[in-house]
């Protein structure tokens, strides 16, 4: 029951799927993270299904990637892209720590994040129109390993990395966590990068490095700026490698 019940937490808190009964436990909490990724399995697949959807309907490349990013964005509940914000506006205000952490806390929105949520969307919206328009048929199965991956990273850089002295989310996911945990993330990784070469060959294990590095990359940046990490840095790195493997797929 513990177990099932931090599963329906882990979709409760980053996904809009409809839940019969949403549970609360705070002894659970710790298990959130190592449950993230299987999370990232159905979103990944709720992508492809989209994806495959519009396609069958013969929409038109240019709305079929306007609905796709919709999708992408709006599946994982905005939680990530609300980290995203926060993140750009603190990180880019090129500020000492303690007034980035400030800028952080802020419930306002600043000209760093609205310029960066416009580009990623663009983005976004680019690759997406170029996997409608000419990309490869094969090329939405890859949307697994790509949500999949993101999240190990995520759910280990969590479970790894010094909590920044701010962040309430970041001790609650590591509360009572194991070694087990992290090790169970970097297993599953594996299984996606496997699955995405088993899918798409070079082509998937290209998509599934440019997921990778690009958390990695970002992670760091942003790790540094802030002196430790956070939900809402784990949440930027999150859509940022998502983003690194869209593009990826439309490139090749």
């Amino acid at each position: 029951m513990r177990f099932l019940k931090a599963f329906c937490m882990t979709l409760g808190m980053f996904s809009v799927l409809p839940l019969p009964k949403h549970f609360w436990d705070e002894d659970c909490a710790g298990l959130m993270m190592p449950y993230l990724p299987v999370a990232g399995v159905i979103i990944g697949a709720i992508w492809w299904g989209a994806a495959e959807l519009l396609r069958y309907m013969q929409i038109v490349p240019a709305l079929s990637a306007g609905l796709m990013t919709l999708v992408m964005f709006f599946m994982p509940g905005l939680i990530h892209l609300d980290g995203f914000m926060d993140t750009s506006d603190a990180v880019l205000s090129r500020r000492p720590v303690e007034e980035k952490i400030r800028i952080l806390k802020d419930p306002h929105t600043g000209s760093f994040a609205v310029i960066m949520i416009a580009a990623l969307f663009i983005m976004q919206f680019a690759a997406a129109l170029v996997l409608f328009g000419e990309g490869w048929n094969g090329a939405f199965k890859l949307f697994i390993p790509i949500t999949v991956i993101s999240r190990c990273c995520t759910a280990f850089a969590a479970l790894s990395l010094r909590p920044a002295g701010h962040s309430s989310y970041i001790n609650m996911f590591r509360k009572n966590a194991k070694t087990a945990y992290s090790v169970f993330t970097v297993c599953f990784s594996v299984c996606a990068i496997a699955f995405a070469y088993y899918t798409g060959g070079v082509y998937g294990l290209i998509a599934a490095a440019a997921v990778a590095l690009g958390y990695v990359v970002s992670m760091t940046c942003v790790y540094r700026s802030m002196n430790g990490v956070s939900g809402d840095l784990a949440g930027f790195s999150l859509v940022v490698s998502e983003l690194c493997g869209v593009i990826a797929l439309a490139a090749i």
